[in-house]
């Protein structure tokens, strides 16, 4: 599990992808050799900070949002919010602006605003995001940001074995997207891939447990097309791989961007269950991250 604590440790938060970038480049570069397939690497000033490996023929994408949630330092001590963090009060989050380091502590007032206690005043604009904690154990991962830092890690290690398909790195996933359609209209236009599984992460709830296997979403806030959500199910079955279904009227992934996009392309949410979502203590079952890489190698293929 390097490579996902290695995830789990960038600053990147919505806005901030390009060190996640940046990273994703020289891991490529480092380890493609070894690859099934050795992809041509896609970006540049016209896609920002966002970045797609496309191997062969590609018949699908796999999406997965590089960006995490977090907090922006404003004035006066305040913090905005980045996306939907849920944090407790003395929380460790951290950072760096012009004089420095930074490491301070989550604080609220009564009305439950955000604010940073600190040593000295932190830059205006500063973004913060939780303190590094990965925790490896016999049968869970627990860290900050295993979303969408193993969504990354699922696609990584899918590109090892991947003869045909395109990987999309996104941004601002967490805070109202705005990146998938024109990176979807460039997959549509150039090669003509019209489906897409998204590699991120779900949350346990009284229908969906850790440890059961990866998830398939039906549905959350956004409906995705109900035959090739089945299709990608009959596969499911085909593959051995263990799964669980998910149907929920909330939350939203890179999916409720492709369906709101001018282009026809299907979508699905496949990811593993977790506990604490958007915490410092995001936890995910081992088996369930086995079961999330098995079903999207034979998917890669089947579909």
């Amino acid at each position: 599990m390097n490579l996902l604590k290695e995830l789990c440790q960038i600053h990147a938060p919505s806005g901030s992808e390009a060190p996640m970038k940046d990273y994703l480049l020289k891991y490529v570069e480092q380890h493609s050799k070894k690859w099934k397939t050795t992809p041509e690497i896609i970006e540049g000033n016209e896609f920002q900070d966002c970045l797609m490996l496309k191997f062969g023929k590609p018949r699908t994408a796999i999406f997965a949002h590089m960006d995490s949630i977090g907090f922006s330092v404003r004035y006066f001590n305040q913090l905005l919010p980045i996306g939907s963090p849920e944090a407790e009060v003395g929380t460790q989050l951290v950072g760096h602006d012009s004089k420095g380091d930074v490491e301070c502590e989550l604080e609220y007032d009564k009305d439950n605003h955000a604010f940073y206690k600190f040593g000295r005043a932190i830059d205006r604009g500063t973004n913060l995001t939780y303190k590094p904690n990965f925790r490896n154990t016999k049968n869970f991962i627990q860290s900050p940001y295993l979303d969408n830092r193993l969504g990354i890690y699922n696609a990584l290690k899918v590109a090892e074995e991947l003869k045909d398909g395109v990987i999309v790195f996104s941004c601002w996933e967490e805070h109202g997207g705005g990146t998938v359609g024109y990176l979807a209209n460039y997959i549509y236009n150039t090669w003509g891939v019209n489906q897409a599984l998204i590699s991120d992460v779900t949350w346990a709830t009284d229908g969906v447990a850790l440890g059961k296997g990866v998830v398939i979403s039906l549905r959350d806030k956004h409906i995705p097309r109900r035959s090739y959500v089945d299709h990608i199910i009959h596969l499911a079955k085909k593959s051995k791989a263990e799964y669980q279904l998910e149907v929920e009227g909330s939350g939203s992934s890179d999916g409720g961007e492709l369906q709101r996009s001018p282009i026809p392309i299907d979508w699905c949410f496949v990811g593993p269950p977790s506990h604490d979502p958007h915490t410092p203590h995001e936890k995910v079952h081992k088996n369930d991250i086995a079961a999330m890489k098995k079903l999207y190698q034979y998917l890669m293929k089947a579909l």
